[in-house]
């Protein structure tokens, strides 16, 4: 992953301190591009451990169209509870309860989670449910019966929706691409706002095994990943853990392998996915700006 980390050096080499919604305050640099050639293996981060049952969860949750941090949080992926809880803590059902409390009543209660988890209209309502269109499996069916076209497209911002979602899409807009000769399927994601120390290695990993994914429902050789940052930045609380990144050499990277043939991406569940040979240095931990 030294594309990752090279990504580190330029912002923090050609960045500038600026302000942000959050308050933290970042080291930023606008526009950059990184290409991932999954031929030369999954890039799942290896200079930290990233919770790759957490990639694949979210994923999924994604492809399902669901809102609601319920079902990732009966998994304990726990990379949505902030936002639910930040709005809740201005209903005046609010108590005082702790995020901790929060998420546990999430769990137990579906009730409870029916009114307070739900994200509102956010990644996986806008991939299956764009203004009535389901963007995923057009696309998918677009790839299988009309490969060369260039409207392979899933976007996640809707601006008549922005304000219904406790986060606005950071990365939000994909394109896949059938290499002329039919046989291989690459994607490109735009990201408009990238947490580098947080958020990225996550995003590389979850967008990565989209295309995987789609490429095996598609049967398509797996291509490359392009990820286009728009607004790159390091919170200037995690200039640490960037350092301490930065200091590791990185492992070689795992591979992927899905169990069964399916015939749609929506076919593949959490059993049909094996992660092989991933070393990692340890966890780095950091606060999210919220």
């Amino acid at each position: 992953m030294d594309t990752y980390l090279k990504l580190c050096r330029d912002v923090l080499k050609q960045g500038s301190l600026k302000e942000d919604r959050t308050g933290t305050g970042t080291i930023s640099l606008f526009g950059y591009q990184m290409r991932f050639p999954l031929s030369e293996g999954y890039p799942l981060l290896t200079t930290k451990k990233v919770s790759f049952h957490a990639v694949l969860g979210e994923l999924l949750w994604f492809i399902s169209g669901s809102t609601n941090i319920r079902p990732l949080v009966t998994q304990n992926i726990r990379i949505w509870n902030e936002w639910p809880y930040a709005a809740y803590t201005k209903h005046p059902d609010y108590k005082g309860e702790d995020l901790s409390t929060f998420i546990e009543k999430i769990k137990i209660d579906p009730v409870f989670a029916e009114k307070y988890g739900n994200l509102g209209p956010v990644y996986g309502a806008q991939w299956r449910n764009f203004n009535g269109v389901d963007q995923l499996k057009m696309v998918e069916e677009s790839i299988k019966n009309n490969p060369h076209s260039r409207r392979h497209l899933i976007s996640a911002w809707n601006p008549p929706l922005l304000q219904d979602m406790l986060l606005p899409p950071c990365h939000l807009l994909m394109q896949f691409y059938v290499s002329a000769d039919g046989t291989t399927l690459s994607l490109q994601l735009y990201q408009r706002s990238a947490d580098i120390f947080l958020g990225v290695p996550f995003n590389i990993a979850s967008y990565a095994l989209l295309l995987i994914l789609m490429a095996h429902a598609t049967n398509k050789i797996v291509g490359d990943f392009i990820m286009t940052l728009g607004d790159a930045h390091i919170y200037t609380n995690h200039l640490e853990q960037i350092e301490e990144q930065l200091k590791r050499d990185p492992y070689p990277l795992p591979a992927i392998r899905i169990k069964r043939p399916v015939n749609s991406i929506t076919e593949i569940t959490y059993d049909d996915i094996e992660l092989i040979g991933y070393q990692s240095h340890p966890v780095i931990k950091g606060l999210v700006s919220v």
